[in-house]
């Protein structure tokens, strides 16, 4: 069996400052590590909310680094610095609006203000891309909400088979 590798990318304006202790990041690691009981890699990187560079480091992840799953966090606002979305969208060959559809009806659930958020998934070559709010409570929750269908769609891509602790999160896939 194949070893995921999966992007973690915090785009944050903060990252360029210097000191910057990156919750967000290590909660998509957490929650992934309570997910996955296959075998995965992160790779991982905190970049600034910069649009060349976040369309840089989701291209390098899925065409040089074979990551299948690539996750963000950041960016995703309506202030004028958030443009992780546009990004994705640059660098993607086909769009998933479902995925941003349900992160949002899944947040509206708890704050009124999910309504602001331009969260985004596609997909580039072999690679999905996903991005999620900043807050870790937020990041759990959005991802509670869309991992279930993340397991098929890369095994729709020919990708690495993600195997779950299905106490955790079941996956859906199809009975054959």
């Amino acid at each position: 069996m194949t070893k995921a590798k999966i992007g973690i990318v915090t785009v944050s304006d903060r990252a360029s400052a210097g000191v910057y202790e990156d919750i967000s990041g290590k909660a998509i690691i957490e929650t992934l590590n309570d997910y996955l009981v296959s075998e995965w890699e992160p790779v991982y990187e905190v970049i600034p909310d910069e649009q060349d560079v976040i369309e840089a480091t989701l291209i390098k992840m899925a065409d040089e680094l074979d990551c299948s799953l690539i996750v963000t966090t950041g960016g995703t606002g309506p202030a004028k610095r958030d443009v992780t979305p546009e990004a994705t969208e640059a660098v993607c060959d086909r769009m998933m609006p479902g995925f941003g559809e349900l992160m949002r009806a899944e947040s509206l659930k708890f704050v009124p203000t999910a309504i602001l958020s331009r969260q985004t998934a596609g997909l580039r070559g072999d690679s999905l891309i996903v991005n999620l709010p900043g807050k870790p409570k937020s990041i759990r929750e959005c991802l509670d909400a869309v991992f279930p269908a993340i397991p098929y769609c890369i095994d729709l891509m020919e990708g690495p088979y993600l195997e779950c602790n299905e106490e955790v999160i079941k996956p859906f896939r199809p009975k054959k």
